[in-house]
């Protein structure tokens, strides 16, 4: 039976050079449109069943992270719901990702996917509980709405928004555990919180590039994250459309979740490069960091990003951005591609389950800064 590689679906990324031999199939990673952009790859290798297979990534060298794939290892599913990690390793040039096959359908991804029709049931679902409203804040290039979701009815607007680079797949799983913490009705700091808070959510920030495969643009090339100062309908209506429903319901916490390629660990970078930073916005920082480590133990604040010079913020970025522009908390929240080295889980790593719970977690630090913002 011929070895079958395919990714013409949802979120789908891999070019085949040639899989003749099954032990040295050629593979490369099909660039974001528009863009230099590339990293993510999600493939299905059909007809292997219990043949050892290499599977040769040629042009992994030239990624965006060449430091994501240190220490890395792919993500491989048979029932397209449990996420395993298999070997992997990298020479400089080439990823090679070896492993046999126990069925004759099997998907490899860099981390586990969180395609748009599961993004449809993550809406129906929210929706479904008394309190959950959607507003379509409008469409993207290629015609898809940009879901918000609003959940509580306090007089305090928290902004939540997760993907605006769509390969970090990480950032809706996180959000599945989130709004599914949020909405329950016998959960007593979620029915507190809904009370106190306003919540207006964005699940996916890129349903574009989430649905095309791309790591971290739009439909366009653009990098949502590097728009926040001046987007245009035109290069980034993702960002001009929810900055405006921003404006109309200004925010006193603002998060934005990602995922980084390197970094194995859970980490918030903040907002104290930019300009006129506060002495409250430190405190209310310092508070919610204090209390996400006390209520997660995959959370640390050991590891991270440097801060960042005063004013020397980048006003681009949605947490600077944000942080000026409404004065008030703003955070990037940082997952990992490979695993959580402080609770490393051989057969899994970081997985879309341990990432649900770190959403669900979130709200306990948020119920602990709230009253002070």
């Amino acid at each position: 039976m011929t070895v079958s590689i395919n990714a013409a679906f949802d979120s789908g990324n891999i070019e085949v050079v040639d899989a003749t031999d099954p032990q040295n199939i050629r593979l490369r990673i099909r660039q974001d449109a528009h863009s230099d952009f590339y990293q993510w790859f999600h493939f299905r290798v059909a007809g292997a069943k219990n043949i050892p297979l290499r599977l040769v990534i040629e042009n992994a060298g030239g990624a965006a992270f060449k430091g994501g794939w240190e220490d890395y290892k792919t993500c491989m599913s048979e029932d397209r719901e449990d996420w395993l990690r298999v070997p992997t390793s990298f020479s400089g040039d080439e990823l090679v990702i070896e492993h046999t096959p126990a069925l004759d359908s099997v998907y490899y991804a860099y981390f586990a996917p969180y395609t748009m029709e599961r993004h449809r049931d993550l809406i129906a679902d929210a929706l479904s509980h008394d309190g959950v409203s959607l507003s379509v804040l409008g469409q993207t290039l290629d015609g898809r709405d940009m879901d918000c979701l609003s959940i509580g009815e306090g007089d305090k607007t928290v902004w939540v928004i997760a993907r605006q680079h769509p390969g970090e797949s990480m950032a809706e799983w996180w959000m599945e555990g989130f709004v599914a913490r949020l909405t329950d009705p016998e959960d007593d700091v979620a029915v507190e919180m809904r009370k106190k808070v306003r919540f207006r959510i964005v699940p996916n920030m890129n349903p574009d590039g989430s649905f095309r495969g791309h790591l971290r643009t739009n439909a366009a090339g653009a990098n949502l994250n590097r728009e926040w100062d001046t987007p245009t309908m035109d290069n980034s209506p993702e960002v001009v459309l929810v900055r405006d429903a921003m404006d109309a319901d200004k925010p006193v916490l603002c998060l934005d979740v990602h995922g980084d390629e390197a970094l194995p660990y859970n980490f918030i970078a903040g907002a104290e490069g930019i300009p006129g930073y506060t002495q409250k916005q430190a405190d209310n920082l310092a508070a919610f960091l204090t209390a996400y480590k006390a209520a997660s133990a995959d959370f640390q604040t050991e590891v991270g990003y440097p801060e960042t010079a005063p004013g020397k913020g980048n006003p681009s970025m949605c947490t600077n951005q944000t942080a000026a522009r409404y004065n008030c908390l703003a955070m990037t929240l940082e997952m990992p591609f490979k695993d959580n080295a402080n609770a490393p889980d051989e057969a899994r790593g970081w997985s879309g389950d341990r990432c649900a719970q770190l959403g669900s977690d979130t709200l306990d630090a948020m119920a602990a800064v709230i009253d002070q913002l």
